[in-house]
């Protein structure tokens, strides 16, 4: 039970911190919270992952699936064509999508194509994806990078 709230405890701030706060409000936002305030029912605004946020939540899920079919020697299947969304998706801070950025996607898809084309050197290659993955959070998103680690075949 304890493992499950560190878990999601892990989640939640790797979710949420990637998230840039607005320094300022608008005069409009501002008098919208005033009439929210002093209304009787307040209205809650729910998170909404960008395109890429969503779309690197699928590639955690799949990596995971695709990790326990390398430890178990598994058929390996057909590289999903979902991930080369990577160099379309709407970020949450459009800034962040840079040349940094489309080169670690790159070396991403590519390890992660390499899997099922090489499927003798999975492991090598899921492992290179994940490195991808990491390399680029340090320099762009470092919450999710604990998590992101479990990935790894050891």
């Amino acid at each position: 039970m304890r493992l499950l709230k560190i878990t999601f405890l892990f989640v939640f701030v790797g979710l949420i911190s990637c998230q840039k706060e607005k320094s300022s409000e608008t005069s409009e936002e501002t008098s919208v919270e005033k009439k929210t305030d002093s209304s009787s029912s307040k209205e809650f605004e729910m998170y909404e992952m960008s395109e890429m946020a969503a779309l690197m939540e699928q590639m955690y899920v799949d990596n995971q699936r695709l990790k326990e079919r390398i430890i178990e020697g598994d058929t390996i299947g057909k590289f999903p064509q979902h991930f080369i969304k990577i160099h379309k998706a709407v970020m949450t801070d459009e800034h962040d999508k840079d040349a940094f950025f489309d080169e670690q996607a790159q070396k991403f898809i590519k390890a992660q194509e390499l899997i099922y084309k090489d499927p003798k050197n999975a492991k090598e290659h899921f492992n290179n994806g994940v490195d991808a993955c990491i390399q680029c959070h340090q320099v762009k998103c470092s919450g999710p990078i604990p998590r992101i680690k479990k990935l790894y075949i050891k």
